[in-house]
């Protein structure tokens, strides 16, 4: 047995219920195994302890639904960034077994890397540290905001595009994440973005036409169709991350937005505003000498694009990849944004997340979202439906085969 299919056993065995059949265990164990490729370090918890002051308030990094966090530094000097499994967490139990599983297989140069685990006698997950906080944290509660100039924008965008064409086409299986958002975008020491936080990320595998999963994630990000129905595919990272370029351009948070008291948000605001011919404007003021017109124009028709009400016309991860390298001029032309309350009031409760914070980043709650126009009347509980199989042909759940050259995940490990 490798040593990765071990620590897989190990870390579902204490959530395992004692009514289960040995049958079921063996299925479960038997999955566990087909989704492990890579080897993991085995962490001795005395080493995590001291690695981390004996994970002192000081070094903590941010606090999810898991858990908290905390920065530490190994006797061989480097970095690391320890999640440390909340002793009454039920949503923590699941997203400890479910974030080892995807993230055990997964290696690219835009998702943050899991280094190892600990199991006795606490639960650890260990990750690369990585250093610049999160894209949440600079980018609405920071004055050194100014850091992120065009370029480390645009090349942000990009390398979060790269990150998840890999998970969505090029990884061993097809794997959604469920909650892009600025506060789980973390930025190395040369600025290069890494999607964190897989807790509530789904596996999509091949043969399935659908996926049935209880509604979770954050306000604001949120596709539409998948909170009001429960319609989980693709489509809804692509939505998210459509939400988090406009971010990026506008210096805006969707969900918190206040410019113009007659737009719900800054999806509407920017949509709007490209409809007048004044899309540029939609650029954040002190982004104005570092921007590229070009790319602005770009990158503002692609986020509209790709939080479109319709999930049919959003574009899939590698037609953004595509669309990354034209002029706007030679994009389809958008429709309206969709989000709650946009088209259709909801019936859904979306389930709390955080970020988990694996550098310095924000410690920012999900919250149950109201439907707009609504009266601020809290979402209900739903059964999800299933997606319309005939809706998913369209999803490229599929290996998509065409690929603009240089967005090609070569940043794989």
């Amino acid at each position: 047995m490798t040593k990765s299919n071990s620590f897989l056993r190990n870390i579902v065995k204490p959530f395992l219920s004692n009514s289960n059949s040995n049958s079921n265990q063996e299925s479960q164990e038997e999955d566990l195994n087909n989704i492990t490729t890579h080897e993991q370090r085995v962490f001795n918890f005395e080493t995590l302890v001291s690695a981390t002051r004996n994970f002192h308030p000081d070094n903590k990094l941010g606090q999810g639904g898991f858990g908290p966090v905390f920065k530490g530094k190994v006797d061989n000097g480097t970095e690391i960034a320890v999640k440390k499994l909340g002793q009454t967490s039920n949503q923590g139990k699941r997203e400890f077994v479910n974030e080892a599983k995807l993230l055990a297989r997964v290696q690219h140069r835009n998702v943050v890397s899991l280094l190892g685990y600990c199991v006795s006698p606490e639960k650890l997950l260990v990750y690369e540290y990585v250093p610049n906080e999160s894209l949440d944290k600079l980018l609405f509660k920071s004055r050194a905001r100014d850091t992120l100039d065009w370029k480390r924008r645009y090349d942000i965008i990009s390398g979060v595009a790269r990150g998840l064409l890999y998970l969505h086409e090029d990884a061993p299986d097809c794997i959604i994440h469920r909650d892009i958002k600025a506060s789980n975008i973390l930025l190395d020491e040369n600025w290069v973005p890494k999607i964190a936080d897989f807790g509530m990320a789904k596996l999509y595998p091949e043969d399935q036409t659908h996926v049935n999963t209880r509604i979770a994630g954050t306000n604001g990000y949120m596709a539409p169709e998948y909170v009001m129905h429960g319609n989980l595919s693709i489509k809804a990272d692509v939505y998210s991350f459509g939400v988090v370029v406009l971010e990026l351009i506008s210096g805006q948070k969707n969900y918190t937005f206040d410019l113009d008291s007659e737009c719900a948000n800054l999806l509407d605001w920017a949509y709007k505003q490209y409809k007048k011919g004044k899309g540029l404007e939609i650029l954040e003021p002190i982004l104005a000498s570092t921007a590229d017109p070009v790319q602005v124009a770009s990158c503002i028709k692609i986020g509209l694009l790709c939080t479109q009400f319709d999930h049919h016309r959003r574009p899939t991860m590698s037609r953004v990849a595509l669309m990354l390298s034209r002029k706007p001029g030679a994009l389809e032309e958008p429709t309206p944004p969709g989000y709650l309350g946009s088209r259709r009031r909801s019936h859904g409760l979306a389930t709390s997340s955080s970020s988990d914070g694996m550098s310095g980043g924000s410690n920012s709650q999900s919250r149950a979202p109201t439907a707009s126009g609504g009266g601020g009347v809290p979402l209900t509980s739903i059964t999800t439906q299933s997606p319309n199989p005939a809706d998913m042909a369209d999803q490229g759940h599929h290996r998509a085969a065409t690929r603009a050259s240089h967005f090609h995940p070569h940043g794989r490990r």
